[in-house]
């Protein structure tokens, strides 16, 4: 898989990456090592998905064993809610590091722009279905991750979940450009306002969910559009709503831990969709209806991104 997304900085992102959200201990250390071993070298992670150290053994097996040099890995981090504070934003990145055993990152994101109480404790959420919030901005935030990339310790910054007026107060303040956004995107949520926006800005947006669970019916991977499409094309329908997602220079990170499934998801570089085939699967966009993930618990956050039209 050699097709790359190029950022403002000129730094390459591989179009295709492996989420690791959900895939815990064992089954995420050998997910990430099938996958290396399959081709990719994009690999997502968060601190939240509390599986970075499953991770990294993952990647340091590959390394010694010869399949990959870590020059050869594009590996992206996301700081929590819980760090936003200034002072707390290199030892989130630290233990990330750590974690992972790596030296630097290739991306780190602003996980979301809401901020929750300041400090390491991951499971706040009260009896009263409420978290706590921190007075952080991540207007700071930004400025405090352009330091860790003057700094050597990652190559490239961004954002996730964040809405277009939440990425102009990062712009007015930012010596460093936000190389992506990465949000929800698929057919049923194909975030066509805000992919023209980033655009217009040359910021790459990055897309989590963009197949969405097999396991759930509601989702576009079972619209029957997308079943005719993969169909005509002799594909799956995952492969077809990965092509939708390359064909309008959006990176992909579809999350699994089948080895065949991954194959799958990275052979879609054989077929392409015709003009009417793209534009019958934006048709398909349901709004805010579509959205999959959502935090009810901080609807109410001064930053909760997903009032905004886009």
């Amino acid at each position: 898989m050699a097709y790359q997304v190029k950022f403002n900085n000129g730094f390459e992102c591989p179009a295709i990456g492996l989420g690791t959200a959900k895939s815990l201990g064992d089954e995420g250390f050998e997910a990430v090592k099938c996958a290396i071993d399959v081709g990719y070298r994009h690999i997502d992670c968060a601190h939240l998905y509390k599986n970075e150290k499953d991770v990294g053994r993952a990647i340091a097996e590959k390394i010694k064993d010869g399949t990959v040099k870590r020059s050869d890995l594009f590996i992206t981090g996301k700081l929590w809610n819980s760090f936003h504070r200034v002072d707390m934003v290199r030892p989130a990145l630290e233990r990330t590091l750590s974690d992972l055993g790596l030296e630097y990152l290739d991306l780190y994101l602003i996980h979301w722009p809401m901020a929750f109480k300041d400090g390491w404790e991951l499971n706040l959420l009260g009896e009263d279905g409420r978290v706590p919030y921190s007075t952080a901005e991540f207007t700071d935030t930004w400025r405090a991750m352009e330091t860790l990339v003057n700094q050597g310790k990652i190559r490239s910054i961004g954002v996730s979940n964040f809405n277009k007026d939440q990425i102009e107060r990062i712009l007015e303040v930012a010596e460093i450009q936000p190389a992506t956004n990465q949000v929800e995107c698929h057919p049923y949520l194909n975030q066509e306002k805000l992919l023209k926006y980033c655009q217009s800005k040359e910021i790459a947006l990055t897309a989590y969910r963009a197949v969405g669970l097999i396991s759930d019916p509601s989702t576009a991977i079972h619209d029957t559009l997308v079943v005719e499409l993969a169909q005509k094309h002799g594909k799956s329908p995952a492969q077809v709503m990965i092509r939708f997602q390359l064909q309008r220079g959006v990176i992909v990170i579809p999350k699994s831990t089948n080895r065949e499934r991954m194959k799958s998801n990275i052979d879609v570089f054989n077929f392409e969709l015709d003009r009417e085939e793209m534009s019958l699967l934006l048709k398909l966009d349901k709004g805010k209806l579509g959205r999959q993930l959502d935090v009810p618990y901080a609807r109410d956050h001064r930053n909760y991104p997903f009032n905004s039209e886009y």
